[in-house]
């Protein structure tokens, strides 16, 4: 990409939108197009195809999406598979009609067969049945990563999908209904921590920013607690010690292994892609390509994982950042809620061998990021 190419990045305010956009910016790239929600509405058919034809964009970088963790993906399903299929659908379809250079198309590691092995290949995909919690949202996932290799193949467009591992990071979705799990425990654990601090300034600061359900800082402190007890922030009073005791409750065992890239990173690797990679390379190396089937089949040549290699359990996530924060409450792990997927863990290898690698380790990354929570 020269630097006066003409960028559109779809989604820009969101957590990967954000992060990519201000790498572009970074190294030098200043003809940047962005729409928010509100001026464009990419699950609209002739408003994008209308933005197309207007605006003739380069290169694409397709990071809209609707998003969201367990609890999430498993109540809005029709919402998850209808407005990712038809946002991609859109974008890519008219990224095609209006000669867009290339595309990057960004995805998720939840594409991958529940029972996968371990770590993640690119060739695991369509091995086996989807996680059921968040299915709708990884098939249409699936449909984006195949729209774009069928057009690459039948009209030669250079459309790459990139499958991120778990991310977190500025501009995170921090709603305890909708947000995946660093972002949710982050936010819990930094209430817990006020509330075991009486500190009433912070926690209706917190809740006026982003009320929990229609409760807001004007509410009463009972008000309050019942609601921070209803999404796993509750107190109570220790006979024995004649003192209140906080704790933190988190869905599952703890047991489950996740492994989690900062945003900046993912947006770092997006961009290095988008200037050094083409869909031929992914479809002619023989290094890329170790795992294609003779007889044209594709499964795992066309997406790039992104991701780190590395995992973590749930129980030590939230040790983690309860020790960032100084929080000195309890966990208590529902065990009747779901676990999902026990272990997910990508593979990295065809990243590496494109030339890039994550820079910024978890805890860094857990601090950067309540860092920029409190402000």
């Amino acid at each position: 990409m020269n630097k006066d190419a003409k960028i559109y990045v779809a989604g820009h305010r969101g957590l990967v939108g954000s992060a990519i956009l201000k790498n572009l910016q970074a190294k030098g790239y200043q003809n940047i197009i962005t729409r928010t929600h509100k001026e464009l509405d990419l699950t609209h058919q002739q408003a994008t195809a209308d933005f197309f034809e207007k605006e003739k964009p380069e290169y694409v970088f397709l990071a809209a999406a609707k998003v969201g963790g367990i609890v999430a993906n498993n109540t809005y399903r029709a919402d998850f598979i209808y407005q990712n299929l038809v946002i991609q659908n859109n974008v890519i379809h008219q990224s095609y009609k209006n000669g867009v250079k290339k595309l990057l198309f960004l995805g998720s590691t939840c594409i991958y067969p529940k029972n996968a092995p371990q770590p993640l290949q690119e060739d695991s995909l369509l091995t086996d049945v989807l996680e059921y919690t968040n299915e709708p949202y990884a098939i249409a996932k699936i449909a984006g990563i195949k729209l774009c290799e069928s057009y690459n193949l039948q009209y030669g467009t250079n459309f790459i999908s990139v499958m991120p591992t778990n991310l977190y990071g500025p501009n995170d979705n921090f709603d305890l209904e909708k947000s995946h799990v660093l972002p949710a425990l982050v936010r819990k654990i930094h209430l817990a921590k006020a509330l075991e601090n009486e500190d009433w300034k912070a926690i209706k600061k917190d809740i006026n920013r982003l009320p929990i359900e229609s409760i807001d800082g004007t509410a009463s402190e009972e008000k309050i607690r019942e609601i921070l007890s209803k999404y796993g922030v509750s107190s109570s009073f220790d006979e024995n010690t004649r003192s209140t005791k906080i704790a933190v409750e988190i869905w599952g065992s703890g047991n489950p292994k996740r492994e989690f890239l900062w945003s900046e990173d993912m947006a770092d690797a997006c961009v290095h892609i988008m200037e050094r990679v083409d869909f031929k390379e992914l479809l002619n190396s023989s290094i890329l390509r170790k795992n294609v089937k003779d007889g044209g089949e594709n499964r795992g040549a066309t997406h790039i994982n992104l991701g780190t290699g590395k995992e973590v359990s749930i129980q030590q996530l939230a040790a983690i950042i309860k020790d960032v924060i100084g929080f000195k409450g309890d966990f208590i792990f529902n065990t009747s809620k779901p676990d999902g997927t026990m272990r997910k863990i990508t593979d990295v290898s065809k990243l590496h061998a494109l030339g890039w690698k994550h820079t910024v380790e978890l805890e860094e990354g857990i601090k950067k990021m309540y860092a920029w929570y409190l402000k």
